[in-house]
């Protein structure tokens, strides 16, 4: 695995983490970087009882974006690099997505461009108090990507997101939690103890209920009501095989606190 990315993973607890390390430029994604990042990704999605993913930038910020200066210089610079940086990116936040672990996003410092977008890949997003979160593609003259106009609008609406990419209004990490964009906002001191509470708590849970639940919420708003509801049934139904199922209605009628092991 490339340096440029660190990972490790708890098989006692089934928490994995996945870092950006690039520091010296706050974390911004060049191809090396991104392609490293897909190999960390899928590495971490593929093993066996994970039940959690911690995902976080190594230094004073989560991810300050694309690394410009690598596709300066015109389209016949840009497009060979840009579509190497997606060619990587895309897949990697497909799946996040489709993981059954909870992914947890530690952020501090500034989470920008690119680096907001894969912050939103996460289920839940813990920020430092000062951190500052902004789209600043307007800055480039370019449009977004690595879904950026799909994660936007469903944490916060149109409007906000047309306010943060046309107007490049720079969020606070109290406002961006007002907004619905991340979930806590904890002193610096306190983030990495808070998420791997978080994160201790969630590898508890019935981990293939999980995947379901954020599969079901992320399919949801191009499906007809009809529809979802026979997608939550045949998960429901899906899920009564699983030894957790067994456990949790087992607990809940023994008035005990269920003790899922994630399958």
């Amino acid at each position: 695995m490339s340096d440029l990315i660190l990972t490790d993973f708890d098989g006692e607890t089934g928490i994995a983490r996945i870092a950006f390390n690039r520091p010296e430029v706050l974390n911004a994604l060049n191809v090396p970087l991104a392609r490293a990042f897909l190999a960390a990704v899928r590495e971490v999605v593929a093993l066996k009882g994970v039940r959690a993913i911690v995902l976080t930038g190594e230094g004073r910020a989560f991810v300050a974006g694309g690394d410009v200066a690598s596709f300066a210089g015109g389209p016949d610079v840009a497009v060979p690099v840009v579509n190497d940086l997606l060619d990587a990116l895309n897949p990697a936040i497909v799946a996040l997505r489709r993981a059954d672990a909870p992914v947890i996003a530690a952020v501090r410092g500034a989470a920008a461009g690119a680096g907001l977008s894969l912050m939103m890949t996460a289920d839940i997003v813990v920020a430092a108090a000062g951190t500052k979160f902004l789209m600043a593609y307007e800055k480039l003259g370019s449009s977004p990507d690595c879904g950026a106009t799909w994660f936007a609008p469903r944490l916060i609406g149109r409007a906000r997101t047309m306010e943060l990419l046309l107007m490049g209004r720079v969020l606070d990490a109290e406002t961006a939690r007002d907004w619905g964009l991340i979930n806590e906002v904890v002193p610096p001191d306190d983030l990495d103890t808070r998420v791997r509470a978080l994160a201790e708590t969630l590898a508890q849970g019935p981990t293939l209920a999980f995947g379901q639940s954020k599969r079901l919420v992320d399919e949801a708003e191009r499906t007809i009501l009809a529809e979802q509801l026979e997608k939550e049934r045949a998960a429901f139904l899906a899920g009564t095989g699983t030894a957790d199922f067994a456990e949790g209605t087992a607990a809940f009628t023994a008035k005990r606190t269920p003790a899922f092991i994630g399958r």
